[in-house]
């Protein structure tokens, strides 16, 4: 479906697990209300387009998003998060168009929450990342 909509002449393809026929499986309570309700607003806003999954990193890109002059993702300042929050909200701001397609995301029914953000510092980064997005500091 990813390359479907690429083909379509979509710029920007946003997995999401909270569109009609994707899947959230054993998302963690915290997770959930996290992205619900702090990630995908902020980008949402910023991107001046409603997206529902944005921590999501089932996504695709065109080549003319990703070759985009006012892009420019091959920059050392993008070192861990910021590229996933950056291209979120950048394509509409350019008047590229960005859709979003059904996916499933499966976590474990028991033990550990598979997860490269953990404790106060990881969340604490990850919305620095969020923030300096939404206001354009990773713009070029």
């Amino acid at each position: 479906e990813f390359v479907a909509k690429l083909k379509e002449g979509y710029d920007l393809v946003q997995g999401s697990r909270f569109i009609p026929g994707g899947h959230a499986i054993n998302t963690p309570k915290t997770r959930y209300a996290a992205v619900r309700l702090i990630h995908a607003p902020i980008i949402s806003a910023a991107a001046h387009q409603w997206f529902t999954d944005t921590t999501n990193a089932y996504r695709a890109y065109s080549r003319e998003y990703l070759t985009h002059p006012d892009v420019q993702p091959l920059r050392d300042v993008f070192m861990g998060y910021e590229l996933l929050a950056y291209l979120s909200i950048r394509a509409t701001q350019l008047g590229l168009r960005a859709c979003e397609v059904p996916v499933t995301r499966a976590y474990p029914a028991s033990g550990k929450t598979p997860t490269k953000i953990s404790g106060f510092k990881g969340n604490s980064n990850l919305l620095q990342v969020l923030f300096a997005a939404a206001t354009g500091k990773y713009n070029p």
